[in-house]
């Protein structure tokens, strides 16, 4: 079992692989985990309830600075209520700071669109033959509107990079220990 996410080629399947075509940006991250009874959306909850702090005040830090150009506050990643059941979300509705867009037990599709760009997140697990893990892998697919959006995806770009890794961490086996 991987202790750490580790970035693979985008999923060919799942209902990600469409959006890809035109993609200005995508990247997939994946996981291993012993959470086998756990749906996509359950995995995606348990991850962001356990962001890291420094991603939060990054969160806060672009919330502040793009209010400024007349983009949304999207509120941070860990704005997921603690009483909701991952199956009581429906299409539509907000989980954190994405709305829920299609929802299965093996993918769940969350995304946002403004007017700079659209953004969509899957998260997919797919089984091992053992059945004692699964891997997690969340792909990203953003698709630019305008220069503001590829001025936004200098940095968001980067920061990405670190944030997707920091948060699939949590859903991850505990770190081995020499």
């Amino acid at each position: 079992m991987s202790d750490r996410p580790r970035e693979i080629p985008m999923p060919l399947t799942g209902m990600i692989a469409a959006l890809r075509e035109g993609a200005d940006f995508c990247d997939a991250w994946s996981v291993d985990s012993d959470a086998v009874d756990l749906s996509a959306m359950d995995l995606y909850i348990a991850a962001v309830k356990k962001t890291p702090r420094w991603v939060d005040a990054c969160m806060n830090l672009r919330n502040r600075v793009v209010a400024r150009l007349g983009l949304k506050d999207l509120g941070s990643l860990t704005t997921v209520p603690d009483a909701e059941a991952a199956d009581r979300y429906r299409c539509g509705d907000r989980v954190g700071i994405f709305t829920l867009l299609e929802n299965s037990f093996d993918e769940v599709l969350l995304g946002d669109k403004d007017k700079h760009l659209d953004v969509v997140l899957s998260v997919q697990r797919h089984a091992y033959p053992d059945g004692a893990r699964i891997a997690v892998t969340v792909a990203t697919v953003v698709h630019v509107h305008n220069l503001l959006g590829h001025l936004y995806m200098l940095p968001v770009k980067p920061m990405h990079r670190r944030i997707v890794p920091a948060v699939l961490r949590a859903i991850g086996p505990p770190p081995r220990t020499a």
